[in-house]
């Protein structure tokens, strides 16, 4: 079941589509973050405004300097140690779709520690954008069945892994590295 999911996923992103998944953190739409159309159709299916910049997810820390300009050293330390989700806020973002990009040129990633993910990400080779399953706005599904009929019904594949998994889940933590080391949260 999980490799069908995976195969089937594949193929809507590929084929520029969106995806509703489970993640390391609460469930997620997701597309091929190099594909500036695919990422629009995010923008659109949630309502949210164009001005706010997405997350993007990657299996490994290996490919963050694919992603980012300059990786601070600290950046590695604090993917291997963080206790729970952590997303980063880098400068210099680079080979990503522009309406991904903040305005400043930041780019949010997290590195995943979670079995759909990396085995979907290994696959495809490049970074899937990651916004929670709702209508901005509303907020974030704590789990499968707190995901309205509209986001299900928008997106190209609904992955079914984990659709059963009622655990409340949260949102990871939010930190914004600067290229010399110095950081600051913006979620906790």
């Amino acid at each position: 079941m999980l490799k069908d999911d995976i195969n089937k996923a594949l193929e809507v992103l590929n084929a520029g589509g969106i995806i509703l998944y489970p993640t390391d953190t609460i469930w997620g739409l997701g597309c091929d973050a190099t594909n500036e159309a695919a990422v629009e159709r995010i923008f659109k299916l949630k309502g949210r405004d164009a001005g706010k910049s997405l997350i993007v997810l990657l299996d490994t820390e290996n490919k963050l300097e694919s992603y980012v300009s300059d990786v601070p050293a600290i950046a590695y330390d604090l993917i291997e140690y963080a206790e729970n989700p952590l997303t980063i806020i880098y400068s210099g973002a680079k080979n990503i779709a522009k309406n991904v990009i903040h305005e400043d040129g930041s780019i949010g990633i997290r590195v995943v520690k979670h079995q759909f993910c990396q085995q979907l990400m290994q696959r495809f080779r490049k970074p899937i954008v990651s916004t929670s399953a709702n209508i901005s706005g509303q907020p974030g599904p704590k789990n499968f069945t707190e995901i309205s009929e509209e986001i299900i019904n928008g997106a190209d594949y609904v992955v079914e892994f984990e659709q059963d998994d009622l655990s409340d889940k949260k949102p990871s933590t939010i930190m914004k590295l600067e290229p010399d080391g110095r950081f600051a949260f913006i979620r906790r």
